[in-house]
């Protein structure tokens, strides 16, 4: 089943456009508001004007769990604490949480994004989707759950218990 034609049924070419577009930007973005990405990319002599295609991303740093843990908790937002929406975390057992920040854009763009992927099951407005992920701070919960809505489907929100 499609659930957005636009993006799910547009040729190879078009979706590399779009994806080096995006990268540009979401790279851009990043080295202009968080510290960490403009340290790390400066560090690797590397610009965001320095990705041309695709294959030039593997040209550009990866972050890794201590990177994550060592800016927390808020080092690697480009929003302001004020444009975040929802907080998630990890429990920090193996050391300092990892905590992630959504905006109304980064939920919304999630649940689309998860009704895409119930859609490809054939997932629709006809089905009751029984959500046994947590809906703690665990992100995974939640995404289905805003996909399933978004869809049209019934949500059976059964998580973990004590």
């Amino acid at each position: 089943m499609i659930w957005n034609e636009k993006y799910e049924c547009m040729s190879i070419e078009e979706r590399k456009k779009l994806q080096l577009e995006r990268l540009k930007f979401i790279l851009g973005y990043a080295y202009e508001r968080i510290p960490f990405y403009k340290q790390s990319f400066d560090k690797q002599g590397i610009k965001p004007s320095d990705l041309k295609q695709l294959s030039d991303l593997s040209k550009f740093p990866t972050v890794t769990k201590i990177d994550l843990r060592d800016n927390y908790p808020f080092g690697l937002f480009a929003q302001p604490l004020e444009n975040i929406q929802r907080l998630h975390a990890s429990s920090g057992t193996t050391g300092k949480p990892i905590v992630a920040g959504y905006t109304r854009n980064d939920i919304d763009t999630w649940a689309e994004v998860i009704a895409r992927t119930l859609a490809c099951g054939d997932c629709g407005k006809k089905d009751v989707v029984q959500n046994a992920y947590g809906y703690g701070l665990f992100t995974g919960g939640l995404g289905i759950h805003y996909g399933a809505e978004k869809i049209g489907a019934t949500v059976i929100p059964i998580s973990g218990g004590n």
